[in-house]
Order: C-alpha cells, then sequence, then structure tokens
C-alpha cells in the first residue's frame, strides 16, 4: 500500500466496531461503529471499563482473562474469532465476533488491547431459527 493512512480516519470510517482498553481495563478508544453497536456514545464509554458492554454473568471471567492476559503478554484470541453475548445500553443482548491484537510499549510490555468487532445478531438468530426448524422437520420424518 502506497501512501500514508490516516489512522483516525481510518478507525472512524470503518463498519466494524474498534474497542480499545488499557491495562485496567478501562476503554481508551471507542470508535462510532461501537457507539452504533451498542449504544454508548463515546463520552459515556471512554474511561469506563468493558464491564459497560459486557454482560453481568460473564464478567469475572473475562476480567480474570484480561488481567492474565496483561500479567503474561499472552492471548489465545489473537488470531481466533470469539463469538459471545455482549450488552447494548437499552439492555437488549447481542451476539457479537471479534478479534483481538495486544498493543505495546517500547519495552514490549502489554500496554492495551485492542477489539475489532462485528455484530453478528441477526445472523445467529437465523442460524437458531434454522436449527430449530431443522429439528422439527427431523421429529416429522422420524414419526
Amino acid at each position: 500500500m502506497s501512501g500514508t493512512v490516516d489512522t483516525e480516519q481510518l478507525v472512524r470510517a470503518v463498519g466494524d466496531a474498534i474497542i480499545v482498553s488499557d491495562a485496567r481495563g478501562r476503554i481508551t478508544l471507542w470508535n462510532p461503529a461501537a457507539e452504533r453497536m451498542f449504544g454508548f456514545t463515546e463520552a459515556e464509554a471512554l474511561g469506563n471499563t468493558l464491564d459497560l458492554i459486557i454482560p453481568e454473568r460473564l464478567r469475572a471471567r473475562h476480567n480474570e482473562g484480561y488481567e492474565k492476559t496483561m500479567a503474561t503478554g499472552i492471548t489465545r484470541y489473537g488470531h481466533d474469532l470469539l463469538r459471545v453475548p455482549a450488552a447494548h445500553k437499552d439492555g437488549r443482548t447481542l451476539s457479537i465476533a471479534f478479534t483481538v491484537a495486544l498493543l505495546h510499549d517500547a519495552e514490549q510490555k502489554v500496554k492495551a488491547i485492542v477489539a475489532v468487532i462485528r455484530d453478528e445478531t441477526a445472523r445467529f438468530q437465523e442460524d437458531r431459527a434454522l436449527r430449530k426448524r431443522l429439528t422439527e422437520l427431523e421429529a416429522q420424518v422420524s414419526a
């Protein structure tokens, strides 16, 4: 790719949510797609923890993994697409898919984590409806 990329413009223009959180789990970047996806404005999100979008039942496990990643500099989710539920500001549950990357300081210590997130709620609901229909059809054939 030739030329210089305007990173700020790129982050604002992409359709996927981009969220960066620091070593303490505080949100330091929240792009417009994240605002559209989760319902929180940039002002509401910045400085808050990721608990803002993590369903309560998953927070302890997430925070444990986050702390371990910060301490070790290792994540098992760097290249794999992770699919999990998330929380919208209005209380709805979303189905999201995301990848993460670790951001390092000059001493190569992890200073932040960036997540690139896509809302797959509609696709997840369609898949669930198709699986349900398949089960119903298989039951009819077996009867």
